[in-house]
């Protein structure tokens, strides 16, 4: 009878660590989904509002905040390259695209003299990141690879900068 009562109550703290490996689970994978839609809807906001302001030089005004005069026409430019390097930043993100993979989109990206201007045009906004930050790194990578197509002598650009190794 004591090897049936132990045995229960085996069975028991099975089924309890069970049930509680379950609802952990579950409710880890709600959390990343409502993460994951939450950056969702955070990108397609962040989108809306530069299409706005894309469109309505009024509203371009309000994201100058370059530290030399830039045209309006530019002002729509950078606007649009801020879109792009988001958009990449995002399918990261989400898990769409490894970390190697963005490197690489991040390197054509880097081909567009427009581009670059307006990475460096906008070089200041990022000294306020935190360096532990993801933002920070992805960042620093575009910095670093910019710098290596600079000083490349090859003409083989999509060769240059090795992608950075994927975080295990």
């Amino acid at each position: 009878m004591a090897t049936q009562i132990s045995g229960m109550r085996s069975l028991g703290a099975l089924v309890k660590a069970r049930v509680t490996a379950v609802t952990r689970f579950i409710s880890t994978t709600g959390s990343h989904h409502r993460r994951r839609a939450a950056l969702i809807e955070q990108h397609r906001l962040h989108f809306d509002l530069l299409c706005k302001a894309m469109d309505d030089p009024a509203l371009a005004a309000v994201l100058d905040t370059y530290e030399a005069d830039i045209p309006l026409d530019k002002q729509r430019q950078f606007l649009f390259a801020n879109a792009l390097y988001v958009n990449a930043l995002f399918f990261h993100r989400i898990g769409a695209v490894t970390l190697a993979e963005l490197h690489g989109h991040l390197r054509v990206m880097c081909q567009n003299p427009v581009f670059r201007e307006y990475w460096e045009a906008t070089r200041h906004h990022r000294k306020s990141l935190p360096s532990s930050s993801e933002e920070f790194a992805l960042g620093q990578m575009m910095d670093d690879l910019i710098q290596e197509l600079a000083e490349s002598d090859s003409d083989e650009w999509w060769v240059v900068g090795d992608p950075p190794d994927e975080p295990s």
